[in-house]
């Protein structure tokens, strides 16, 4: 009977009965999978997060441990075999690492390195962004951008919704630089940029940030049109654009080679994304290297997204996730992903003030980098307003513009705060 005790005791079913912040976080990751599964919300990604989530709090199942990354940091003493000492836990109280999580082991106590504790390194590291830039380079194509060099500025000011995000968290939530930093880029729309640039500035919120970047990608038709309505006439939304000229292979050739040279010169820290998207691209034009070009955009890409989804979703402990910083984080990210869509918008219709060529204001939107999802929504309401405008192409530019600018604003934000 003792020993039947003893296996009962050990079971996660006893451990879960006395923490219901576990079973909280074990139903929220059911819910994150069946808005991946029955209602298709990114289920790329948003399905391995969700998944990861369960695995991390399931007690007992020791698959990921925070310590191991406390203070924004890896230690790599303890993945080594090394115990705890008296004196990490104090750095560690030091650099404000939760007395929760620094409760979680006990000095002298070595631990037992999990699955996702190795998968994690690709996050901290940098490594899973990076490579999933690579395959969105292979996978894009720039001819609308270069067509429209003009959609490079609206791809831009859809990044007013950055900085305008990051002074509000500052002044609304008490976020440190970083901290506000890492959660104004959910406003650039663009999943891995904003895992790249939390893991390093604020690991700590890599969860909620994660789940909240790629949960509101998901809701772009849902967000988008309304704010697209607001800002414009019907007049507007009615405007028809000229066909794009055609694109030469020189032009797409040289395009990411260009990029690359001036943003890393501009913008180091932005060099890793900006350099990884435009090599990818290079594979795709080039038309030398097409098997590469197919395996970056298949298999890496495949292999990495569950990598990235996984590693990600078990950042999301009960710990973390759940505290009124994470409900901050989900409302920063709307106030984000909103004015960067109006920001676009806006300075479409400014720019019609001094063109002789209009543009379509809806394209504005389009500047967040949510590939292609947002250029699809510019086409489906400028459709509604006139049945014989096709906007997709031209919405294009802003979308590619969108990717490069979120690109060069995580490097600003690493540059000044990290």
């Amino acid at each position: 009977m003792e020993t039947i005790l003893n296996f009962l005791n050990q079971t996660g079913f006893s451990m879960i009965a006395d923490n219901w912040k576990v079973l909280l976080m074990i139903l929220i990751s059911f819910v994150l999978m069946f808005l991946a599964i029955v209602k298709k919300f990114e289920p790329m990604l948003l399905l391995p997060i969700a998944f990861g989530m369960l695995l991390t709090n399931l007690p007992g199942a020791g698959m990921y441990h925070e310590i191991l990354f406390a203070g924004g940091h890896v230690h790599w003493d303890l993945f080594g075999g090394a115990p705890v000492t008296a004196e990490l836990l104090a750095e560690l109280e030091a650099a404000g690492v939760s007395e929760v999580i620094r409760n979680t082991v006990a000095v002298g106590e070595t631990i037992s390195i999990g699955l996702i504790d190795i998968l994690y390194l690709g996050v901290k590291l940098g490594i899973y962004p990076c490579l999933i830039f690579l395959g969105v380079g292979a996978m894009t194509d720039f001819g609308p951008l270069i067509a429209n060099p003009k959609s490079l500025l609206l791809g831009g000011a859809a990044q007013i919704g950055i900085f305008i995000t990051y002074m509000s968290a500052r002044g609304l939530l008490g976020f440190s630089a970083a901290q506000a930093a890492s959660t104004a880029i959910i406003g650039g729309a663009d999943g891995p940029t904003a895992i790249y640039v939390t893991s390093f500035l604020a690991p700590e919120l890599l969860g909620p940030i994660a789940v909240a970047a790629y949960s509101y990608m998901a809701l772009v038709p849902v967000i988008q049109p309304p704010i697209m309505k607001l800002l414009t006439t019907k007049e507007e939304r009615q405007i028809v654009m000229t066909t794009l000229r055609p694109v030469s292979k020189r032009e797409k050739i040289v395009f990411p080679i260009i990029i690359t040279t001036f943003v890393a010169l501009l913008v180091p820290s932005a060099t890793p994304l900006v350099g990884c998207l435009m090599l990818g691209n290079l594979f795709r034009e080039s038309g030398v290297v097409e098997r590469l070009s197919k395996t970056v955009q298949n298999e890496l890409m495949n292999i990495v997204t569950v990598l990235l989804g996984i590693s990600v979703g078990a950042t999301a402990t009960a710990n973390t996730f759940l505290s009124w910083s994470t409900l901050g984080i989900m409302a920063m990210g709307i106030v984000a992903f909103a004015m960067g869509s109006a920001g676009g918008v806006l300075l479409a219709k400014f720019m019609n003030l001094f063109l002789k060529n209009k543009i379509n204001p809806l394209i504005g939107s389009a500047g967040v980098s949510a590939v292609p999802m947002a250029a699809r929504v510019s086409q489906v309401v400028g459709q509604k307003e006139n049945p014989s405008n096709f906007l997709l192409m031209h919405a294009m530019g802003p979308n590619v513009a969108g990717v490069i600018g979120s690109a060069i604003a995580a490097g600003v934000l690493m540059a000044l705060f990290g």
